[in-house]
């Protein structure tokens, strides 16, 4: 069943909505009306799926609330709003939504949407479940042919919006699937993901520091939300 949270200033429209929703066989983790809470609230419940209202009270817009959760999780999200003018949407975007819905929605198309995103999320899982793995590397497509990287030379990837950035000791590749996806498909005890945009590999790590970590001279960023994994991965004194 797909946890929902609702982040929604219109408590009497939020709650209309959730109450549809549990009707329909989806689970509302819970009504959030501003950023501070809902991120809170996400930190604790891990909601999958994100209905969010884009002119949020409160000083955090539902913008800047889904792109502060998106700075340690990833989570898909549909926005919800009344102002569907092409500046709040250019902006609503670099956040990389499934879906933008204008109010007054009808449910019913709410619930298409709904379908469509669980959908895509239950056949990622799918995929990174089966995914196989080569014993020591894994081949991306690049210039119309498919060229095996050895896991040992990859350092770490970088996410960019829905493609990932595969960087070497050498190059950079980059590869038509989302850093998650291509997560699932790295072997586990090489690989550690350390932020929302990026994933490193373990034996490659030089050094680790408060928010950071270093490989081959790059800085990369270490977010709070994986530091705990990650300092159980190695072997420190």
């Amino acid at each position: 069943m797909i946890r929902i949270m609702i982040i929604e200033d219109d408590l009497v429209l939020a709650t209309h909505l959730a109450q549809q929703l549990n009707n329909t066989g989806y689970q509302v983790s819970g009504i959030k009306t501003n950023g501070p809470d809902a991120i809170l609230h996400f930190e604790k419940f891990q909601p999958q799926l994100l209905l969010v209202d884009i002119g949020l009270g409160g000083g955090m817009d539902g913008i800047e609330t889904v792109s502060r959760i998106q700075e340690e999780n990833d989570t898909t999200v549909i926005f919800l709003t009344g102002n569907d003018d092409q500046a709040h949407f250019e902006k609503a975007r670099e956040t990389q939504p499934f879906a933008f819905i204008s109010k007054p929605f009808n449910f019913n198309e709410l619930l298409r949407t709904l379908a469509l995103a669980t959908a895509r999320m239950e056949a990622e899982q799918q995929r990174s479940a089966s995914a196989g793995f080569y014993p020591d590397s894994i081949f991306i497509r690049n210039q119309n042919k498919l060229v095996k990287i050895l896991y040992d030379d990859i350092h770490f990837v970088e996410a960019e919006r829905n493609y990932s950035k595969i960087h070497t000791g050498e190059q950079s590749f980059l590869v038509v699937s989302p850093l998650k996806t291509l997560a699932g498909k790295l072997p586990a005890h090489l690989f550690i993901r350390i932020h929302r945009s990026y994933l490193v590999s373990i034996p490659k790590i030089d050094a680790i520091g408060d928010g950071f970590l270093e490989v081959n001279r790059r800085t990369i960023p270490v977010s709070k939300h994986f530091k705990q994994a990650l300092l159980k991965k190695i072997n420190a004194l």
